[in-house]
């Protein structure tokens, strides 16, 4: 109904245009004075008139300074007229008559545009009709077609394997596809098959759609990609027809390579969600195992695909024939983050102090995209203070902002919140340098950063993949550090401690039901959680234990969180006087970096 009344202002305002242009053109350019003929034929007899132009039932009579209109009867000739009103003929013969045609084209248009108006209105009005109808019919018909595109160069730049910073094992895999397409004659001499399917499975921002970008520019192959959700829609069948139709588009210009991210939003379980066996997902997903290992199977067509969430995938899709090789993309390494860091700053103005190794060092758990982002934050930083080069001290404080969020300056704590805030930081810091299993301090801060009123920065020197009970042990006592300094120092407790109060529960429950660390339980894990997704969301855990085991798991989690407790009260009684030390330092400075609290500790 927009476009319809678009449309037709555009026709009316057209229409408007036209009519006025047309009576522009129809008139003079001057507007003479119209006078009655007893004035002409004055005009006439005292020789002021010098030129009468006829036009129609109109007479135009120029003078030397002016021109008047004088409208004479009808059918009778002009001359004849004056000469009857008592013109002199022998002045008339000197006097310049001249006779205008009125049959031009501006007075034909002016004469039939009122008939021909309201005619090319309703033909106009009818022809959006007719066209609007048209492209309906048109967008039905092409509603089942593939939404793949093809990869090509864009003008933007090119990301190739060298782009890929890491992921060497990733890369040597995809790249051995790559090769393959390229020169499939070495494989064959052995009697290797190509992969009919690549699985990309990674948490988020580990690289997946960036190793897929890489191959796109690497193969030289047609590759079309598409999105798994862009399969998917009301009407049932329609996922499955643009499933067919992606395929035969790959198949025309094979050998191809067609990329589906984020397949699991049609790769799912059958049977898992609601809707039965019928529902549009899942005959999108038939058709799609039939497309990659059917009766009639296209082998020069590659599928790659990427998901975070291999655990929902249909066993059916995964089995080799259909996804031959999965492809693991982890976090990155700390030699793997360097090499992150170093590829997304080399670019920018840096200053000469930038040692990459200690960012690296910090950012343990960062994914690739993390870095990115770290990268990003630095040099927006930096711009903010009118810096010319990103320094060591941007990329430091780009770390706090990206896992606690920016800095709340403005969120100013009171004289007695600062000092609580102080000494809970403290008990942090104090019982993490204490422990032998516990992870180095790197700074702590009783500024506000996204949600955290204070926070201590304690990070692993070192990648870990495995995680031992003494170290969760001391985990748990690092984060009841704040909650017990504040019992000793203030009698009281507070609400800030009921973040770390919520992370040592869950960390001490999967020890227990997880991990197999209880010697009164022993190597059992306890409690089934079933994948029935609803919106996202899990709505199904099953209990496999009796209710005398779920007190002993209770009891349990209430000795291990005890026994940190009493941990953590000994390092801080013990050490009451570096404890004092730490808090006053933190409410003078506000922020303390490694070296000034391990030297707090020492002196």
């Amino acid at each position: 109904m927009n476009s319809l009344f678009k449309y037709i202002l555009i026709v009316f305002v057209i229409l408007l245009g036209l009519s006025g242009l047309l009576t522009f053109v129809g008139q003079p350019m001057s507007n003479p004075s119209d006078i009655p003929l007893s004035q002409v034929v004055e005009k006439v007899n005292s020789g002021e008139a010098k030129e009468i132009l006829v036009k129609g039932d109109m007479l135009e009579i120029k003078t030397e300074n002016a021109a008047f209109e004088a409208k004479k009867e009808p059918g009778v000739s002009a001359l004849e007229t004056l000469i009857n009103l008592g013109a002199n003929p022998e002045k008339l013969n000197t006097i310049r008559v001249a006779i205008q045609d009125d049959n031009g084209w501006g007075s034909l248009l002016v004469g039939i545009l009122p008939i021909l108006a309201p005619f090319l209105f309703f033909v106009l009005i009818f022809w959006f009709m007719f066209r609007q109808a048209k492209q309906g019919s048109m967008q039905a018909f092409s509603f089942g077609k593939s939404r793949a595109k093809l990869a090509g160069n864009n003008g933007k730049k090119k990301v190739t394997f060298k782009d890929v910073a890491g992921l060497e094992e990733s890369k040597q895999e995809i790249e051995e596809v790559v090769e393959f397409l390229k020169d499939p004659k070495k494989f064959h001499k052995l009697g290797a098959k190509i992969p009919r399917g690549i699985l990309l499975i990674g948490p988020p921002g580990t690289g997946k759609t960036l190793l897929a970008k890489a191959v796109a520019n690497e193969a030289e192959v047609p590759f079309y990609f598409v999105s798994g959700s862009e399969f998917v829609e009301m009407f049932v069948g329609v996922g499955a027809n643009r499933v067919r139709d992606t395929f035969e588009l790959a198949k025309k210009t094979s050998p191809s390579i067609i990329f589906i991210d984020e397949i699991d939003a049609v790769g799912r379980h059958r049977g898992a969600g609601l809707g039965g066996g019928h529902d549009e997902r899942e005959q999108t997903l038939n058709q799609i195992l039939v497309e990659m290992d059917g009766f009639d199977t296209d082998a020069a067509t590659i599928v790659m695909a990427a998901t975070n969430r291999p655990d929902i995938l249909d066993p059916a899709l995964l089995r080799p024939g259909r996804f031959d090789r999965r492809i693991i993309l982890d976090d990155p390494s700390l030699n793997d983050r360097e090499k992150i860091l170093q590829l997304h700053i080399q670019d920018k103005p840096q200053a000469k102090d930038i040692n990459l190794r200690v960012v690296a060092e910090r950012t343990s758990g960062f994914s690739g995209a993390d870095l990115a982002n770290l990268i990003n934050e630095a040099a927006i930083l930096a711009a903010r203070l009118n810096q010319t080069t990103i320094n060591q001290d941007n990329l430091l404080l780009s770390i706090e902002k990206v896992i606690l969020g920016p800095e709340r300056r403005s969120h100013a704590l009171s004289k007695k919140e600062k000092e609580i805030t102080a000494y809970h930081e403290a008990g942090h810091a104090l019982v993490a340098a204490s422990l032998p299993h516990s992870d180095p301090v790197h700074k702590i801060s009783i500024i506000s950063r996204g949600r955290a009123g204070g926070y201590t920065l304690k990070l692993p020197s070192e990648d870990k993949h495995l995680k031992s009970r003494a170290e969760f042990e001391a985990e748990l006592a690092v984060l009841l550090g704040g909650y017990t300094a504040e019992r000793i120092i203030f009698k009281d407790m507070t609400t800030g401690a009921s973040n770390d109060l919520k992370v040592a529960s869950d960390i001490a429950r999967k020890m227990i039901t997880q991990y197999g660390m209880s010697d009164l339980l022993g190597p059992i894990t306890f409690g089934e959680k079933e994948e029935m997704v609803f919106l996202g969301k899990e709505i199904s855990s099953q209990k496999n234990y009796s209710e005398e085991i779920a007190l002993k798991i209770d009891n349990e989690i209430k000795k291990l969180i005890t026994k940190a407790v009493t941990s953590a009260k000994a390092v801080l009684t013990k050490k009451m006087d570096i404890l004092h030390r730490i808090a006053q330092e933190l409410i003078k400075k506000e922020t303390l970096e490694q070296k000034e609290f391990y030297a707090l500790l020492k002196a």
